[in-house]
């Protein structure tokens, strides 16, 4: 008996997998960091996504502009979204002793180079490997990497307690993030990915979640259903007189409900969807430009790059080459 075909958009009604089948880790800078108090690091790599699992001790995140600051205790992770700066320290107030720049430099406050003063061994970076604090870093470097609709729908930082989430990663990440063989930075690469994906499926499912408007107004009976049918089959010409037909409700009565639930209009959601994925599909296959503009529903390729150009400010062809 032959295996049922997998879908080739992303996992049919299953709005969460649309929106976790982002993390593509491409040698992805990953440390441990192991400091005694006290210690304040600040982080200013512009890097679209990193996360922070707490090891031993305690550490507090406090990012640039005001935002809520988050004390992690042994066992908690927390997830910052760039580009914007943060702090991780030892306390509140703590004066940083290094700074991290785009593509993992590292330098002092005054702008000069650490030197590999800091390194302790295979990706292990501080003070002492036994310091009294210690966390696993990783951290996505490449917007391409991170789907930008996983981008938008997070808020700048977030954090999981162990309490909520205890983490069954930690042990694994730990024996292998300091492990130099063959391969290794792939077999990290995808524990990454596995990480994000757990971490953001526990934090989306928490009562409290403020997920984006419109994977709320997939429970919706007639708002959800056009979602669906749009995520599911964006190729086909969809209308606001066909979505509704198939809703069962009229053209107004859809355009006015889809537009107050999701916060746009049905034809700009479906546009904002085709681009995503035509972004993915750019990054991930080989396909080429019209093969990827008849698969989410444009008529050619300079079709397609008009619009992706508009959207994302660059043409389809340089989004491949700044994300290879």
């Amino acid at each position: 008996m032959e295996a049922p075909p997998r879908s080739n958009t992303l996992t049919r009604g299953d709005p969460l997998a649309c929106l976790l089948e982002g993390p593509r880790a491409r040698g992805a800078f990953m440390i441990r960091a192991c400091f005694d108090p006290p210690w304040a690091v600040r982080v200013e790599d512009r890097a679209p996504l990193t996360v922070m699992l707490m090891i031993r001790g305690d550490a507090w995140i406090t990012p640039d502009g005001g935002g809520e600051r988050v004390r992690l205790r042994a066992g908690d992770l927390a997830i910052a979204r760039g580009p914007d700066p943060y702090t991780c320290a030892d306390a509140p107030g703590t004066t940083p002793q290094a700074l991290i720049l785009p593509g993992g430099e590292c330098r002092y406050p005054d702008g000069t180079s650490l030197k590999g003063s800091m390194d302790l061994g295979i990706r292990t970076w501080g003070d002492r490997p036994d310091g009294s604090t210690a966390m696993l870093i990783g951290t996505y470097l490449m917007q391409g990497e991170i789907s930008g609709r996983l981008l938008d729908a997070l808020p700048p930082l977030l954090s999981l307690t162990s309490d909520v989430w205890p983490c069954p990663l930690t042990p694994l990440l730990m024996e292998e993030i300091v492990r130099d063989e063959p391969g290794q930075e792939v077999v990290l690469d995808r524990l990454l990915d596995l990480l994000v994906i757990a971490a953001l499926r526990a934090w989306f499912s928490r009562p409290e979640a403020e997920a984006p408007a419109w994977y709320r107004a997939l429970a919706d009976p007639v708002v959800g259903r056009a979602l669906r049918l749009l995520q599911n089959d964006p190729a086909h010409p969809w209308t606001v007189a066909s979505l509704a037909a198939k809703a069962g409700v009229s053209r107004a009565a859809l355009a006015r409900r889809f537009t107050d639930l999701v916060g746009e209009p049905p034809m700009s959601y479906l546009t904002g969807w085709r681009l995503a994925l035509a972004a993915d599909r750019l990054r991930d296959t080989d396909d080429t430009i019209g093969a990827i503009a008849r698969q989410i529903g444009y008529g050619s390729a300079f079709a397609l790059s008009g619009a992706f150009k508009r959207v994302y400010g660059v043409s389809p062809q340089e989004h491949r080459t700044r994300t290879a």
